[in-house]
C-alpha cells in the first residue's frame, strides 16, 4: 500500500510578506498556457544572437535584453578593447554581475576587479569605467542592471 504524499507547500511574498498556502497539486501540473506564454523567457546570453555593440568596440554600448521605467536589463560582453571612456548615469543605479571572465572597474569611489560570481553596485551619479585585467578572457559576459530607485543593502540581515 503507497504511503499518501504529503501536501504541498507554496511560499508566495507579497509587499514583502511570506505568505504560506497548502497545496493539494503541483504547481507544474497544469493542461497547458493557453494564453500569456510570451511573458515567460528563457535565453542564454552566451547565444552568438544575444551580441552587444560593446564586443569589440571601446566605445560600443551593452545589448538591452528587458526594459522597464524602474529597471533595466543589459548584456555586456567586452573583449578587445578597454572602455575608452568615463561614464556617469545620474538616472539609475547600475549593478553589475559578473558571468564570465574579469574586468577591473574604476569608479570616483574605488577600483575593483570584478570576477565571475562577483558583483557590484555603482550608485547613480558616480563616474565609472571597465577596462581589460590580468584575469580578463577572450569574451568577458556581464549583466548590468540599471535601478531607478533607492536601493537597500539587506544581504547581512538574518
Amino acid at each position: 500500500m503507497p504511503l499518501p504524499k504529503p501536501p504541498l507547500r507554496e511560499v508566495i511574498t507579497i509587499d514583502g510578506t511570506n505568505v504560506t498556502i497548502e497545496m493539494k497539486n503541483n504547481p507544474i501540473d497544469n493542461l497547458g498556457v493557453l494564453t500569456g506564454n510570451e511573458l515567460f523567457h528563457y535565453l542564454s546570453i552566451f547565444d552568438s544572437k544575444y551580441q552587444p555593440s560593446n564586443y569589440n568596440k571601446a566605445d560600443g554600448s551593452p545589448l538591452r535584453l528587458f526594459d522597464s521605467q524602474p529597471v533595466k536589463i543589459d548584456v555586456s560582453k567586452r573583449s578587445k578593447e578597454d572602455m575608452g571612456f568615463w561614464h556617469r548615469n545620474v538616472d539609475y543605479h547600475e549593478v553589475i554581475i559578473c558571468i564570465r571572465g574579469a574586468l577591473r572597474w574604476e569608479t570616483e569611489m574605488r577600483t575593483v576587479i570584478l570576477k565571475a560570481g562577483e558583483m557590484i553596485v555603482i550608485p547613480k551619479g558616480i563616474s565609472h569605467r571597465s577596462m581589460l585585467c590580468e584575469d580578463s578572457l577572450e569574451e568577458n559576459v556581464l549583466i548590468e542592471l540599471k535601478v531607478k530607485d533607492k536601493l537597500n543593502y539587506v544581504g547581512d540581515n538574518k
